[in-house]
């Protein structure tokens, strides 16, 4: 695919992205939120799909939560290749790609989605969704190229919070047609999303952009994966877009499952959580370009150990309102601890070019590098948080019927990102190697 290429990209240069740059980067952007916003719909399909699945095709709630961990699972692994398809083929010309691929998984479940297809063909297909959750990764990494450090908070959390919207709105695509044509009619929603993902397609190849500058880096991955602070991040990540992704998947069988509600009734209120998380995700990454990703980070795995404690009490008690209000806070925090987490990539390897004597343009270029590279991993360790969660939901509604257990083990791993963040990037200050007046604290 030859494409829109652009041979000389430098965002750091205020001249150039006050006259040319600002310009062609939000361009960008915004056709990328479409694309993104589009895979994500897909990613979660199932999400939708499992609740249009009545006694008549013969799957528990431990088979539905097998098949959307499935989704999720496929989703994460495919993150890591997608970072690199990038610098490969260009960020428009992938993006073109990776959204028509969104064809397939479609087309499928339109095939199969009936009473009588056999358990093996719905797994089957729910890994093939899969694919959607690969055009995050790709997406954040083509986005972060094309802003600079002081914009980038901002940019990434747009990017990625005008893609995580596309979970509520499948979400309200199928409560639409549960509403009106009845549960029996999954294919309305697979049928309405094809002309979606040919729009997504098109708007990539007619008005996105490639960046010749951008090429893959084997030294810069490496580097990346032996520096802990990819690693750190990634656990951090597992507790913010791991708990989002998994409880958008999840949330409407728990209500069907733990409070008896029906498929009208569960879809009615699934949406709203992963909606809210959506829209907060921007306003996580401002508040990282203007306090620090790192205190931002801190506070808000506080408020989600506090959230998920209302959430236990509320299990107890069979209180589906106030276990409402617990769960809608969780997406709500998980959404803006996206924003601040992802802000402080950029940041980290950016300060710790500049500790180790790099100026400019060259340290920001270095920055770049190895940012880019760390994302893809950080992206698709973080999504295996969602599996994870599924899992714990599957393993503690076998066990007790309700998911009392699996919320107490999520309460103490938000503790453990909570002491992970404090110790390494705040404590002291926590300065950067060799540099004692730069500070973690600020990325």
């Amino acid at each position: 695919m030859a494409g829109r290429w652009i041979e000389h990209w430098d965002p750091e240069d205020e001249t150039f992205w006050r006259e040319t740059g600002e310009r062609t980067a939000r361009r960008n952007l915004w056709f990328s939120v479409l694309s993104e916003h589009i895979g994500f719909s897909i990613w979660t399909l199932w999400s939708v799909m499992v609740l249009f699945m009545g006694p008549e095709y013969g799957v528990d709630p431990a088979g539905k939560f097998f098949l959307i961990s499935t989704a999720t699972l496929v989703g994460a692994v495919v993150r890591v290749p997608y970072t690199f398809a990038v610098a490969r083929f260009g960020g428009r010309n992938w993006t073109v790609f990776s959204a028509l691929t969104l064809l397939v998984p479609t087309i499928a479940a339109l095939v199969v989605m009936e009473p009588g297809t056999s358990y093996g063909t719905f797994l089957a297909v729910s890994a093939l969704t899969g694919i959607g959750g690969g055009n995050f990764a790709s997406s954040m990494t083509n986005i972060n190229a094309f802003f600079p450090l002081r914009k980038k908070g901002w940019a990434l959390g747009l990017n990625a919070g005008g893609g995580n919207i596309g979970v509520p709105v499948v979400q309200l695509a199928g409560l639409l047609v549960i509403g009106t044509a009845g549960a029996a009619h999954p294919r309305i929603v697979l049928a309405a999303y094809i002309p979606l993902i040919l729009l997504a397609a098109g708007c990539a190849a007619l008005f996105m952009d490639n960046l010749a500058p951008v090429q893959n880096d084997t030294g810069a991955a490496k580097e990346a994966v032996r520096d802990r602070h990819t690693w750190i991040m990634a656990v951090l990540y597992i507790g913010t877009f791991g708990s989002f992704i998994g409880y958008s998947f999840a949330f409407g069988l728990v209500l069907q499952t733990q409070f008896g509600r029906t498929p009208l009734q569960a879809a009615s209120l699934t949406f709203i959580g992963p909606l809210l998380g959506s829209l907060i995700r921007p306003a996580g990454g401002w508040l990282a370009d203007r306090y620090g990703g790192a205190r931002i980070t801190l506070v808000n795995f506080a408020a989600m150990a506090a959230a998920t404690g209302v959430v236990v009490y509320a299990s107890g008690i069979a209180s589906l309102s106030v276990f409402l209000v617990g769960f809608t806070a969780l997406f709500v925090l998980s959404g803006l601890g996206n924003g601040s987490t992802y802000k402080m990539i950029p940041g980290i390897f950016h300060a710790k070019a500049i500790a180790q004597g790099l100026r400019g343009e060259e340290a920001a270029a270095r920055g770049r590098r190895l940012s880019g590279a760390a994302m893809g991993l950080i992206g698709a360790v973080g999504a295996l948080g969602g599996l994870a969660i599924n899992l714990a939901f599957r393993q503690s509604f076998q066990a007790s019927g309700t998911g009392t257990a699996a919320f107490w083990s999520f309460l103490a791993f938000y503790g453990v990102g909570f002491a992970l963040t404090w110790a390494v990037y705040l404590r002291r200050a926590a300065p950067v190697p060799a540099k004692p007046q730069l500070s973690y604290a600020e990325v």
